[in-house]
């Protein structure tokens, strides 16, 4: 039987959840990232590593959210580029917590919500705050960002020619193109991977944000030693720590 909500009958869902099963909610965003990699990376990413993750547990996989928090100039390149569909705080922040409602309402008592896309954070946690304060919801939900369970040796692994910028001008550079290589290769342009960075990283916001404060490629920082063996090794990681850190805490 699949472990995708979407291909499953009401009968063999209710069944998942009969099983006391974990639920993953992938979540990323639609935005730009450089003109070697497609604007879905952030939730086909948080699709896959959720289905990985599924495969290895016996859990089950819900739909993805495919749109996320606006993009930052300093992490996502900001307005500046078609293609990059944002939302408000407010819409993220309800959607998430109708989605995790609606799920513990249907039985669901333990839930990870896998986040790919850095500006979400906050309003993801916001959100899943709400719902489980909500009346008669019984559920506890974790948040994880792939990054945050990322061992430092692997981090010096990957960049083991480049220095690591730090992870919010991680942006469609090294990690995000590794992991697209490893996971879906034939949408990783090469070819037409630039060799871009940010030139003085800010140490503020500005709105409307200033022109000419991102690369025109939209790249925040380099993609050059990219390779899909790095972005397994990063799935590899991640996934063993989430086994260790996170799966115990779950009650029983």
């Amino acid at each position: 039987m699949s472990y995708l909500i979407e291909e499953l009958s009401w009968f063999q869902y209710k069944e998942q959840i009969d099983q006391n099963k974990i639920l993953i909610i992938p979540i990323g965003a639609t935005e730009q990232h450089g003109p070697h990699l497609p604007l879905g990376v952030d939730a086909m990413l948080a699709t896959s590593f959720a289905r990985v993750l599924a495969e290895q547990i016996g859990a089950v996989v819900a739909p993805t959210i495919n749109y996320g928090y606006k993009s930052l100039p300093m992490s996502g390149g900001g307005p500046f580029f078609p293609g990059t569909i944002d939302l408000n705080g407010t819409t993220l922040i309800n959607l998430v917590k109708d989605i995790v409602v609606e799920f513990a309402r249907d039985g669901w008592q333990k839930i990870i919500i896998f986040n790919c896309h850095y500006e979400n954070e906050a309003f993801v946690l916001e959100g899943a705050d709400l719902a489980a304060k909500e009346r008669e919801v019984n559920v506890r939900t974790f948040i994880v960002n792939w990054w945050d369970n990322l061992d430092h040796q692997i981090v010096e692994q990957v960049f083991d020619s480049i220095p690591f910028p730090g992870w919010a001008l991680e942006h469609a550079a090294i990690t995000e193109t590794s992991l697209m290589m490893h996971f879906y290769p034939h949408l990783v342009q090469e070819d037409k991977i630039p060799n871009d960075k940010v030139e003085e990283v800010l140490s503020f916001h500005s709105y409307p944000p200033l022109e000419g404060m991102v690369p025109a490629s939209g790249c925040l920082s380099t993609s050059r030693s990219s390779t899909a063996a790095k972005g397994k090794m990063i799935v590899d990681n991640v996934l063993v720590n989430i086994g260790k850190r996170v799966l115990p805490k779950f009650p029983a």
